[in-house]
């Protein structure tokens, strides 16, 4: 199964929009996430529906962040993506008649869940502002070993 990097690609592009002073257009953003300007419209158009950005047609459009950065979390962002598959493990067959297939599957299922809701929960306490620090860190240290 082929994972999901939307959310991943996302941030990436959330994280190159605070750093510019006006908007960013899709061919911009495009080649910073290594895909197409249609695939940006169409993704950042979930998040435009969420409220995280808002968009701007013309010679001076593009997409700028709306919401606040530190109100914005990981988990707000995979729900505005519909909530892809956090995992690509699953079952062989959904409702199987073999009895070791059927204790194979409760303990996926239960596992798996168990995964998920921590995961989401750890999505919840996570926020742009905090990718945005982590950044910033990042950037600065990065300069000092240059100099």
């Amino acid at each position: 199964m082929k994972r999901d990097s939307r959310l991943s690609s996302v941030l990436h592009a959330l994280l190159h929009m605070t750093e510019q002073d006006g908007p960013v257009t899709s061919e911009a953003l495009a080649e910073c996430m290594g895909t197409h300007p249609v695939v940006v419209r169409r993704t950042m158009g979930y998040l435009r529906d969420a409220g995280i950005v808002t968009s701007g047609r013309g010679h001076a459009g593009g997409w700028r962040i709306q919401a606040d950065l530190d109100a914005v979390t990981l988990r707000q962002l995979h729900e505005a993506l519909g909530e892809p598959a956090m995992f690509a493990i699953g079952h062989h067959d959904e409702a199987p008649d073999c009895l070791v297939e059927q204790a194979v599957n409760a303990a996926l299922e239960g596992t798996l869940a168990e995964a998920e809701a921590l995961l989401l929960q750890r999505f919840s306490e996570i926020t742009l502002a905090d990718l945005a620090a982590d950044f910033a860190r990042r950037h600065a240290a990065s300069r000092r070993k240059r100099t």
